[in-house]
């Protein structure tokens, strides 16, 4: 009986060029796109996908190209949010005609009505139905689940024209434990020839529950990848307090909503404080985009979270906004 390790490569099951084919088609989805930002926390229910929405919003008002990636596949919330819910993924149309030579097989992604670009599986599966894989094996899920959703994200990362983005940003699950396991799966396209620059945005609130676990993310993204001391850590930019009390519309003031505590130390820079805002809530519940109002402190603590990310990502040569920032500078 030969052991694992008398196994020579792959054992024949080619294996290994399949891994490499793949991460060729998702080297290429993403040629187009300068900066790719994975919005995580270590803590379900800190409001990081709202948060996710409204800086695409932010960023695509100050007119970059963005889109969205949910990929909390088995707890979508960005269709929603974003009024795609009933959206369809079609191809392209070939001006040569449907099958042409040389015409691009990827589908077409929904898009807000601002122009934000948004793959979520709520658009695929009602909210009534949960996110399943056909097995032939019977039980024992948690040792093949994981596998089967990061083969998915590479199949939606290379079936799907992406195109020519500013920022790609990824709505991640919760768990810091999943944080890793999807830098794990990005570093392989993290500036290799030319490509997109990966950086991780934490998001806590006012909660030494919820800051306690954030800090494990921070701890976990610090390692060096490759297990070695010639990687390097994941490029984490911050993090935002969300929730940091709540915007009180009739009496235009910022009330407390959790107890007051000190500042987090979590090692690594804030970007900046958002308040609740009970009335951003409904407009994300019902899929309708909230109208900019500068002189609401929650738009404008938004504003300021923005600009910071956008200060803090690593530069590139293509990104637009830094060549209107020296123009009019």
């Amino acid at each position: 009986m030969k052991r694992y390790h008398d196994i020579d490569g792959d054992g024949g099951s080619g294996i290994l060029e399949q891994v490499a084919g793949q991460r060729a088609r998702i080297a290429d989805g993403l040629a187009g796109v300068r900066h790719l930002v994975a919005v995580a926390s270590g803590k379900g229910g800190v409001g990081k996908s709202t948060l996710t929405f409204h800086l695409a919003s932010a960023l695509r008002a100050r007119g970059l190209g963005i889109a969205i990636l949910d990929a909390d596949f088995n707890g979508p919330s960005q269709a929603r949010m974003a009024g795609v819910q009933r959206a369809t993924f079609v191809p392209p149309p070939s001006p040569g005609g449907l099958g042409a030579a040389g015409a691009s097989l990827k589908l077409s992604l929904p898009r807000t009505g601002n122009g934000i670009a948004v793959f979520s599986m709520g658009s695929l599966i009602p909210e009534s139905q949960a996110l399943e894989f056909d097995s032939a094996a019977h039980g024992a899920s948690h040792t093949w689940r994981a596998t089967r959703e990061f083969a998915l994200l590479g199949e939606i990362l290379a079936a799907f024209e992406w195109g020519t983005l500013d920022l790609l940003m990824f709505d991640l699950p919760p768990g810091a434990e999943r944080t890793v396991q999807y830098a794990d799966f990005l570093e392989p396209f993290d500036g290799g020839q030319g490509g997109p620059r990966t950086s991780f945005l934490l998001v806590t609130i006012p909660s030494e529950v919820a800051r306690g676990v954030v800090a494990r993310s921070v701890a976990a993204l610090s390692k060096r990848r490759f297990g070695g001391a010639e990687g390097r850590p994941n490029r984490v930019i911050g993090y935002v307090e969300n929730m940091s009390g709540y915007y009180c519309r009739d009496c235009d003031a910022i009330k407390p909503l959790f107890a007051s505590s000190r500042p987090p130390d979590l090692g690594i820079p804030c970007l900046g404080t958002i308040p609740f805002d009970p009335e951003l809530a409904r407009h994300c519940d019902s899929g309708i985009p909230l109208a900019p109002q500068h002189e609401s402190p929650v738009m404008q603590a938004l504003e300021q979270v923005t600009e910071r990310l956008m200060n803090t990502l690593p530069a590139s040569a293509h990104d637009t906004w830094r060549a209107t920032a020296r123009q009019g500078g």
